[in-house]
């Protein structure tokens, strides 16, 4: 595929790692726009925080362990993992600088305008540091655990991305020693001081017990006191091939993931050097793995704080999702899917309707089997609690709860077990690949026989990151879908050959092919000298023969226009290579999730929505769906939904030819935000007001305030 032609040089590409620094960078750059409101700002400066942990934890890791393994194989950019550890430092390093800088700014503007300070122990007044005294004895010292640091102490297990403060004093026989003191993770980070201050005021909780570090080394001169923070590789890596019973390994793998390799040092910046040597020493690290903070360590603690109703006026307006467009609440789900596919578009439109389903096929002594793919789900998950009943109610319930789904792992197994408990079918994927499709079939008995419906979507069944994600949704009663439903239920749970589908494309059975045949349907266009047009997307794009398969599109004449909010390592414009492509970054309130794939198909357009980014492990290493939108009216709601994203002239970033993104700015044009004009859009559209949604739409962040 293309493996020898001119498009296939390192120049031609972006590292993965590089890419993803610059997508940070965006996210990070929000905290620094004077338009958005205060808390909003705040908000970003924890996620970018809480992003670039799970990058050290995952893609540095990986490449320590290649470099451990003197594995020295370049990227698709050309850079070996030495280099790539290079430049991650570099701009990592920067990055961190810039974080703080907008930190300083934040915290004055609070300061200054609304009378919201951050201050130190020793600034506040007397009858406030009298009341912190109080808090401090009776709140704080009794979880604090003080540990020396000598011949009979080794140094302590320091847990993941904990705070710490490194002490160095001088014990009561003289000695020159280091002890530790962990800032525990059970109490606010950030307190408000209740007595004393005319406005609001807070401290830090290491501040607090470094005021009051002298009460738990009495008898010795403490010299000096630094915060500091260790990332460990957080990989989970499972062994599929040896194991008999995959949920007792996974459960073995996240006891192992607490031990990983430390591989970043972030420590509170200082003129002492004693203590960050101990511990570059201690810790095994090398000068670059260490990030030295004029600030707070973690900003991830300012989400909570920045969430706080109390303070909702310093944030966006809360809007609310809507009654999605192709529902009635008022009359019965299934009847309404037997009329007309209906799409969902979230979270401008309410997660409500795929909840409901699921509720009411629990429920409904019609519905015989319900079957459903569960990949992330969340806490106290209502679709969990669906199928559980269902189970009960003696449905044939089969669930495949994906065990490997990162950082939610050990979430997944719980449900797992509950899923089983209840009487339900769990079965854990196919071997050696993640099943990150949407998928849920439920066949219903009714007077003209079995019936069987089906949802697809681009997002996962989690109730939670429905109110923060984009995506798209389409349930649907269409017979061949609910053929193709089945066929691919029976491939998951038992040994059937890859089926024929008729509507459904899987991958890594036929999907990336799929892809291939629809660039050639529009190269062929182009080359006969008709309209040739591509629209694309996603949240990544990384796969290099599919990159190569979009150069040679462009190459041919065909129009590409990419929507990507994460890494991209396409390079746009360049010349003889990719000059008809373009690729914007959406960057905003909402998390930009949908996947959505545009042909126009000399005219006979072609609109697919999927669970898969075009990257390598999704074609390759995941289970996943690309599914075609047929009813015409969804395929034109679609189609204006691209456009409005393709007219964003607000929050869209276009990528340069240089690997740089520069934010669309033009004074002379009528201002569009593609997220405000879509929730706009979803008010408009609602037939009447939803009947029970009263849940405000989220602020951005999930999880570890993951962007």
């Amino acid at each position: 595929m293309l493996q020898n032609s001119e498009y296939n040089q390192p120049d031609n590409f972006i590292s993965r790692e590089i890419s993803w620094l610059k997508f940070n960078l965006r996210v990070l750059r929000e905290a620094g726009i004077k338009d958005l409101p205060i808390l909003e700002r705040l908000k970003f400066l924890s996620i970018c925080s809480s992003n670039l942990d799970e990058f050290f934890m995952i893609r540095v890791a990986a490449l320590w362990q290649q470099i451990e393994n003197n594995i020295n194989h370049p990227d698709v950019a050309g850079l070996t993992p030495k280099q790539q550890i290079e430049r991650i430092s570099k701009s990592a390093h920067t990055q961190t600088k810039l974080q703080y800088r907008y930190l300083s700014a934040i915290l004055k503007e609070l300061n200054s305008l609304h009378q919201i300070h951050f201050v130190r122990v020793f600034e506040l007044s007397e009858l406030s540091r009298n009341w912190l005294d109080n808090f401090y004895h009776e709140i704080i010292y009794p979880v604090l655990t003080p540990m020396a640091i000598d011949a009979s102490h080794p140094f302590p297990f320091l847990a993941n991305k904990t705070l710490n403060l490194i002490i160095e004093l001088i014990n009561y026989e003289q000695e020159l020693v280091m002890a530790v003191v962990q800032v525990p993770s059970v109490l606010p980070r950030i307190v408000e001081v209740q007595i004393g201050c005319a406005e609001k005021t807070y401290v830090f909780l290491e501040d607090i017990i470094m005021h009051y570090c002298q009460h738990l080394f009495q008898g010795c001169q403490i010299i000096d006191i630094q915060p500091f923070r260790i990332t460990r590789n957080s990989d989970l890596w499972v062994d599929e091939e040896d194991t008999d019973n995959l949920l007792k390994e996974i459960e073995a793998s996240l006891r192992r993931r607490k031990n990983g390799d430390i591989i970043r040092l972030e420590i509170s910046k200082s003129d002492n050097k004693n203590m960050k040597n101990f511990l570059i020493s201690t810790l095994e690290l090398e000068e670059t793995d260490v990030y030295q903070i004029l600030g707070p360590l973690d900003l991830t603690c300012f989400m909570n704080f920045a969430c706080s109703e109390e303070f909702s006026h310093l944030e966006h307006p809360p809007f609310i999702p809507q009654q999605p467009l192709d529902i009635n609440p008022e009359l019965d789900i299934f009847d309404q899917v037997r009329q007309h596919d209906v799409f969902l578009h979230h979270p401008y439109e309410s997660f409500d309707p795929v909840i409901n389903l699921i509720n009411q096929a629990a429920d409904d002594p019609k519905v015989l089997a319900i079957k459903q793919t569960l990949y992330r789900v969340g806490g106290n998950s209502p679709i969990v609690a669906a199928l559980a009943r269902a189970g009960e109610n003696g449905k044939q319930v089969t669930v495949l709860v994906e065990l490997k789904a990162r950082f939610d792992e050990e979430n997944n197994v719980h449900w797992a077990k509950k899923l089983e408990a209840a009487g339900c079918h769990v079965i854990y994927g196919l071997y050696g690949l993640k099943t990150h499709a949407k998928i849920t079939l439920i066949v219903r008995r009714e007077y003209s026989g079995l019936k069987r419906y089906v949802h697809l979507g681009t997002g996962n069944y989690n109730n939670s990151t429905a109110k923060l994600y984009t995506d798209m949704g389409l349930i649907t009663a269409n017979e061949q879908f609910g053929v193709d439903a089945s066929a691919f239920f029976n491939m998951l749970s038992g040994y059937c050959e890859p089926p024929e589908l008729k509507k459904l494309s899987i991958a890594p059975i036929n999907l990336r092919q799929k892809f291939y045949d629809l660039v050639d349907t529009e190269i062929r266009n182009a080359q006969a000298g008709n309209p040739a047009h591509i629209i694309l997307k996603m949240n990544s794009l990384m796969d290099k023969n599919v990159i190569l398969k979009l150069y040679e599109a462009s190459g041919a004449g065909v129009k590409i226009e990419l929507i990507i909010r994460g890494i991209c390592g396409l390079k746009p414009g360049v010349k003889a290579v990719s000059e008809n492509i373009s690729v914007r970054s959406i960057i905003g309130r909402q998390l930009e999730h949908s996947r959505i794939l545009y042909f126009h198909n000399a005219g006979e357009e072609k609109v697919f929505l999927s669970s898969a980014d075009l990257m390598s492990r999704n074609l390759n290493d995941r289970v996943e769906i690309l599914f075609p939108i047929e009813d015409i009216n969804i395929l034109q709601r679609i189609k204006n939904i691209l456009k409005l994203y393709l007219k964003d002239n607000v929050k869209a970033h276009m990528l340069q030819s240089n690997g740089t993104y520069r934010r669309i700015t033009n004074a002379k044009q009528v201002k569009t935000n593609a997220q405000q004009s879509l929730y706009a859009l979803a008010k408009k559209n609602v037939i009447k007001q939803p009947l029970s949604l009263n849940t405000k739409l989220k602020p951005l962040y999930h999880r570890d305030n993951k962007y």
